[in-house]
């Protein structure tokens, strides 16, 4: 179920602002790759602005979409571990202003900076209790209520403010990599979705809290 989600957003800039010099601003536009499964690992990023999409490609050429991330979030953590290589593609899919950080650079903060480190490690656990989540919602849920879930997680319900419009234009395609299912089912349960009132959908998507019954009923 989506929850509300704590974010240090000004704290991080602020933090940044601080290291001047081992910090590297991106500007990018849409569909922009940032870096590619296979790649060396070698930094980790923040989006201060913007959507990215995390995609996967097996080696039999199936490609899945892992997550949609906004602004606040941190991706590319991966190179703290011991493995050398990108394991997804990460893409804009908005104009974005990313921050790159060297991994030494974050392996010295996370040692020297505690502020920096308690942000990333809170981070870093709201991130494991999102992919339980995630794993859980594959498990035991259809794939209705699963493309009912990424549509509440997308327009950022239960977080401060009202629901915003999907932005950008998130095709069908991608919303069935993402529940793991047919573009043709996707299809049919937006068209439900839509009937019901719980979504105006017309290239973007406005969702409204009602969806959250699609969730609740058994």
């Amino acid at each position: 179920m989506p929850r509300k989600r704590n974010t240090h957003g000004s704290d991080v800039k602020s933090l940044f602002a601080n290291v001047s010099g081992r910090a590297t601003l991106l500007t990018l536009g849409a569909d922009k790759t940032i870096f590619t499964q296979g790649d060396p690992a070698d930094a980790i990023f923040y989006i201060e602005k913007g959507k990215v999409k995390i995609t996967v490609l097996s080696p039999e050429g199936k490609k899945a979409v892992l997550a949609i991330l906004n602004s606040g979030e941190f991706f590319g953590e991966g190179c703290l571990t011991d493995h050398p290589q990108r394991m997804a593609t990460v893409s804009t899919m908005t104009a974005c202003q990313i921050v790159r950080l060297e991994k030494a650079t974050v392996i010295r903060l996370l040692h020297e900076d505690r502020t920096f480190s308690e942000i990333f490690m809170s981070f870093l656990l709201e991130r494991n209790i999102r992919v339980e989540e995630d794993l859980t919602d594959q498990l035991f849920n259809s794939s209705e209520k699963r493309l009912a879930r990424i549509l509440l997680l997308l327009s950022k319900f239960g977080k401060a403010g009202k629901p915003e419009l999907v932005i950008p234009k998130v095709s069908q395609e991608t919303l069935a990599q993402m529940v793991g299912t047919t573009r043709g089912r996707v299809n049919t349960f937006m068209n439900k979705f839509r009937h019901l009132g719980f979504i105006e959908y017309d290239g973007d998507i406005k969702v409204h809290s009602s969806l959250l019954n699609v969730i609740l009923h058994d």
